[in-house]
Order: C-alpha cells, then sequence, then structure tokens
C-alpha cells in the first residue's frame, strides 16, 4: 500500500457509512394502506395501490385462502421512494380471503385482503330519469340524528354550528331518518354531496366534501359505510334512489398524495408549482380553441389550490375508474353526478362512463357543466361525437345539468328579463342528443339561494317551482328551498335545515323554534311553500305528460309564456290528455291568446284546471283560447278532446 493510501480508504469507509444504503434493503416491507380496501369476484383484472414503506425490491404474491379462485398478479410497478406499489392482478371468479404477501431481502409482511361477491344483477343501480324529482343534500347541513360523531376525539374539526365554514353535525342516518318527509313532498332521488372522508383537512372547512383526502372512505363526521348501507336499503325499500357525487377532476390539498405522489405525473404540477383553473370552455367547444387557455381548463389547479389528478396517466385513470366502481358496488347506489366535468379531457370521460356503462347498463350520471350557453353545455353531453380542440369524442354522459335554464329561469323570475329567454333556451333542445334528460333546477350548494336573488320573492319562486315541475328534463331541488330557505353566496346559501338540529344551536336564530319537517312545526311562510311544491310534485308524479312528454312553445313576450305538455304533439287532440302551463310573471295581469287551430290543439275541446290553485277564468270563443293570468301566476290546464 502506498503512502497516503490508508487516509484514503479510511475516506472510503467514511463514505460508505454516511451515505444512504442503495444497495440494501434496510428493513422488510411495511403496508399501511391498500386502495381499493377490498375488490369484487369477478371483474376484469384490477389495479392495487398499496403504500408503505421499504417497498423498493419487493416482491408481491398472493395465497388464496379457502373459498376463493386462484387470484394472481399479472404486473407490479414500486416508486423510487419505496413508498407506493401498484400491483396489477386478476381477482378470480370467487369471492373469498386472500393474504397479500410482500417480501424483501430483509423479510416479508402479510396483508389480509378480500375479494367480495359482486350485487347481483337485481340490486344494480336503477338510474334515475325524467320521471324522477332529485332532491340535493348537503349531508352536513340536512339533520343530525347520530350525535356520538359530533365530537370524535381525534378529529381536527370538532362541529361547530356558530361557524359558517366549520362541519355542523349533519350525518348520514339524519337523511334516513326524514325519508318520510322527502317522500310525502314527492322526492324520487336522493343526490348527497361527496361522502369521502376530508376529516384530513386542517383548516375544518371541508364539510362540503369536495377535498377528498381519503377517497375509499366516508368522512366520519358524516357517519359509516354502514349508515350509507343503511340509507340506501332505506331508500330502495320505499321505491326511491340515491345518487352520490364524484369528484374525479381533483382532490383536496391535504391528500397524501399532494407531499408524496404515487409517480411523477400523478398530478399536473406540484403545490409548489402549478397552474390555475380557467373556467373558459369555449377553448375545448372550439376546434381551433387557444391551446394555452385549454391548458390552464384541463390542467389548471381547481380555486388555485386543489391538486388536479392527470387523467391522461393509465394508473390515475384507472385508480379513479375502480374508485367510482366500489362506491357503485359497496353502497348499492343508484347513479352518479359528477362534478367539474369540463375540466376533465373527454377521452377520459368516454372511457370511464363506457366501463360503468358496461358494467352496469341502468346506471345514470348527471354531469356539472357550469355555463349558461346551450352551445356549450350540449358539447358535453353523451350520444354524439363532437369536435373540440382536444379531438372528436363522446363522452357517454347520460346528460350535462341545465343550466342555461338556470340562468333563464332566474333572469326572467327575478330580473324581470323577458319571459322569452326561457323559450330561447327550449328552442336549442336540438343541439343536445336527449333533451329530455336534462336536470332543470332554480338552486344548488353553488348559488345564493333563489329568494336571495335581488328582485325575488315568494310568489317568483312559486313561478320557479311550477315552471320545474312542468317543464322536460328532470327537476332538481336544493334542501330547503321548498320552506322558503334564504342565503346569499357560499356559505350562506348552506344554513342548517330547520328541524335537524338541536333547537338551542340553530345557525338561524330567526328559525330556532322551527322544526320544517314537519307540518305543526313550520312557520306560515314555510308551510305556504312546503304545500305548493308538494301539490306540484304530486301532479307531475301522476300525470306522465308532464314527466315524458313532447314540448312545445305556445306564446312568449316580455311577462308571458304559455307551453304544451304531452305525445304526438304534431297531431291532433286525441283521447291522450294535453297539458298548457302558462306563466305571467308581471306584477299585474294579463291575458294569453292561443290559436286552437295549430296541429297539438286542434280538436281539444275541454280545458280544465289541473290544480284548483290554478282555477283562474279561461274561455273559448272564435276557435281561440283565452287565459287570464293573475299577477305572478301560473296555470295548469288539462286540455281533452
Amino acid at each position: 500500500m502506498k503512502p497516503g493510501s490508508r487516509l484514503s480508504f479510511r475516506l472510503f469507509l467514511a463514505t460508505l457509512l454516511l451515505a444512504p444504503i442503495s444497495f440494501a434493503q434496510s428493513a422488510k416491507p411495511v403496508i399501511t394502506k391498500i386502495d381499493p380496501p377490498n375488490w369484487f369476484a369477478g371483474l376484469p383484472p384490477s389495479l392495487l395501490l398499496i403504500h408503505g414503506e421499504h417497498l423498493e425490491n419487493t416482491t408481491f404474491s398472493i395465497r388464496a385462502k379457502s373459498g376463493s379462485a386462484h387470484p394472481r398478479i399479472t404486473e407490479t410497478t414500486i416508486s423510487p421512494n419505496g413508498h407506493w406499489a401498484f400491483v396489477n392482478f386478476d381477482p378470480g371468479k370467487k369471492p373469498g380471503a386472500i393474504q397479500l404477501i410482500a417480501t424483501n431481502p430483509r423479510g416479508s409482511t402479510t396483508a389480509l385482503y378480500t375479494l367480495t361477491a359482486r350485487r347481483p344483477q337485481s340490486q344494480g343501480p336503477r338510474g334515475f330519469n325524467s320521471s324522477d324529482v332529485m332532491y340535493l343534500i348537503m349531508p352536513d347541513r340536512f339533520a343530525d340524528a347520530d350525535p356520538t360523531n359530533d365530537a370524535l376525539p381525534n378529529f381536527r374539526d370538532p362541529d361547530d354550528r356558530s361557524r359558517a365554514r366549520a362541519y355542523h353535525g349533519g350525518d348520514i342516518r339524519g337523511i334516513e331518518a326524514h325519508l318520510d318527509y322527502l317522500q310525502q313532498l314527492g322526492v324520487t332521488t336522493i343526490w348527497t354531496t361527496p361522502l369521502y372522508d376530508n376529516s384530513a383537512e386542517q383548516s375544518g372547512n371541508s364539510y362540503h366534501g369536495y377535498s377528498a383526502t381519503d377517497m375509499y372512505a366516508v368522512d366520519p363526521h358524516l357517519g359509516t359505510m354502514a349508515d350509507l348501507q343503511s340509507l340506501v336499503r332505506a331508500a330502495h325499500a320505499r321505491g326511491m334512489k340515491v345518487v352520490l357525487d364524484t369528484v374525479p377532476n381533483h382532490v383536496g390539498a391535504a391528500h397524501p398524495w399532494a407531499k408524496d405522489m404515487p409517480t411523477p405525473d400523478w398530478f399536473h404540477g406540484t403545490p409548489a408549482s402549478h397552474i390555475q383553473a380557467q373556467y373558459d370552455f369555449l377553448s375545448i367547444v372550439n376546434p381551433d380553441g387557444n391551446a394555452v387557455t385549454r391548458n390552464a381548463v384541463l390542467n389548471g389547479w381547481f380555486a388555485n389550490s386543489l391538486p388536479d389528478l392527470n387523467q391522461d396517466s393509465p394508473l390515475v385513470a384507472l385508480y379513479l375508474t375502480q374508485n367510482a366502481i366500489w362506491w357503485i358496488e359497496t353502497a348499492g347506489i343508484d347513479g352518479l353526478r359528477i362534478d367539474t366535468f369540463p375540466y376533465v379531457p373527454r377521452s377520459f370521460w368516454h372511457t370511464y362512463n363506457g366501463t360503468l356503462r358496461q358494467l352496469y347498463p341502468q346506471i345514470s350520471e348527471v354531469g356539472e357543466v357550469f355555463d349558461g350557453d346551450p352551445k356549450v353545455t350540449s358539447f358535453f353531453a353523451g350520444g354524439r361525437a363532437n369536435r373540440g380542440s382536444d379531438g372528436t369524442v363522446d363522452t357517454l354522459l347520460d346528460t350535462p345539468f341545465d343550466y342555461p335554464m338556470f340562468f333563464a329561469l332566474r333572469d326572467a323570475l327575478t330580473r324581470r328579463k323577458p319571459m322569452t329567454a326561457i323559450a330561447e333556451v327550449l328552442k336549442q333542445d336540438a343541439l343536445y342528443p336527449h333533451p329530455e334528460r336534462l336536470v332543470t333546477f332554480l338552486g344548488n350548494h353553488d348559488n345564493k339561494r333563489f329568494l336571495s336573488e335581488s328582485g325575488a320573492d315568494p310568489a317568483a319562486l312559486r313561478l320557479g317551482f311550477g315552471l320545474l315541475a312542468t317543464l322536460r328534463g328532470m327537476p332538481q331541488l336544493y334542501y330547503g328551498d321548498e320552506i322558503a330557505m334564504t342565503g346569499g353566496n357560499d356559505p350562506d346559501n348552506r344554513h342548517d335545515f330547520p328541524g335537524g338540529f338541536p333547537q338551542a344551536k340553530s345557525d338561524q336564530p330567526s328559525q330556532a323554534k322551527s322544526d320544517a319537517f314537519t307540518q305543526s312545526g313550520r312557520m306560515e311562510a314555510e308551510q305556504s311553500m312546503e304545500a305548493w311544491v308538494s301539490s306540484l310534485l304530486q301532479l307531475r308524479a301522476h300525470t306522465p305528460a308532464l314527466q315524458t312528454g313532447q314540448l312545445a312553445v305556445l306564446s312568449a313576450d316580455d311577462r308571458t309564456l304559455a307551453f304544451i305538455r304531452g305525445t304526438n304533439l304534431s297531431s291532433a287532440c286525441s283521447q291522450q290528455p294535453r297539458y298548457i302551463i302558462a306563466v305571467n310573471s308581471d306584477s299585474v295581469p294579463h291575458d294569453i291568446t292561443i290559436p286552437l287551430d295549430t296541429g297539438s290543439l286542434i280538436n281539444c275541446s275541454r280545458f280544465i284546471p289541473a290544480l284548483e290553485t290554478t282555477a283562474e277564468a279561461h274561455s273559448t270563443a272564435g276557435g281561440k283560447l283565452q287565459i287570464h293570468l293573475l299577477a305572478q301566476q301560473i296555470v295548469i290546464l288539462r286540455a281533452e278532446k
């Protein structure tokens, strides 16, 4: 050894001791979480996302226990930091327990995993359609029926009803406890905002469910999966349906992925370096749309804070598709409401919806396309391959929400815009492959309540509900609108439902003594509106023409609108009754005159009020139907031969 070589060797040894050991495993594998937490026998090959420690240089194998078939692993990919493993496997045909074994040079770890039987076809999703009435509930703000989840000791964000953006204590059991109320009102389909676990969010502001920190768990503030399964069973026993909100666009800022991505391209960007989402959907609708803007729509972080998932990654796409399947199979739900629909590539929706439709032929989905232009909303509807800046794609979406009608109704009824605005929206129904599937609404959790619009009053809200019950499509109500609740922009539009919480802790002192779930507990204004809505929905429930009939506008001007619903409207009046709906939005009376020599009204000779409350003067003379409308009134007439 030459002089100085001993010193060099010592430096070499010191370097080895201080350097990270990359060529040898430091400990045996640790598995902390598996997504999905269980899977279903008989489904196509699937993907497990495994989180843990020391997974580098790890191999995975499956040992089938008694009762199961022989699932097998087909491929494994592990993240460089050893925290994530993607395990592709074929679950086999039979349910049963299996052991998932992770092995590295330091040892093995075994995790128990269950392959569950799929629901029988008779218990599959029932879907929703235009004969239904959907009711949107924010579970945290509807009713508290389980006080045990109000202040769990491990919550960073305990319920606090004095804070507008905190959890208030409503839960899934609170919904089930009031199914009587919903059914009496005329509701057939319940839509809840997301039930994902949001509880890891540090701020405590994620009561709404749109900031998921675990997409495979129910938020403990809201209850358990057993509570959700109980709600679905109870609803189904009444012939009602349950629709869950799903969010494939983004997760919450506190999701573990935000600090430790499973793959480098799991998100578009990072918490420290990303672009903000833009809301210019025309950049996608227009085949020559601006590429920079389109990129910001599809790849930007919603609200500049919510990590944007990269659905172009096959691993992310499969994870999200499996997540929807897991909720459908586990909870037994009937359909999905899809959040932030245009912010996700349409190519993903084609595959996602196509997979769900193949597995669940009866499932229904409604997508949020928050835009007032029918050309934009119809572009994202399924049933037609539309060419846009992201190619020619059919999203296979059942229907978008009818935001154009939402804006037209509010404009005409509260801002004194012409009633022709409603007629103009109806004239563009041909843009949709299935306009009869559109979901119409007066309000939701993202907009100020109808009655808090400048120029709104209870009479205008009554007109709005009258139109909602008689227009084409499926009506959707926002919890509390039926009892004339008020509220400005978020979060003021998300007050607690009166009677759903301990009265001493009401977040609306003016309603501290009100229990709007019961007729005797409602204040006069609440009872008046609830009775009106109930009567309209009962009429609709017993009138096929108002559920599935064609629609034709008969007349429209600044303050009045008249249209007809029924079958075969191009032919003369037959034995099948047709319904004429006439509306006056003005503060003074108006008359509407409708010729009876047009195809849909030829041979109609009897015009009978369909609701006693709409029985105002009407007459036929000289081949014309004359309807006298009082101020802010809607009249519904049954036209017969």
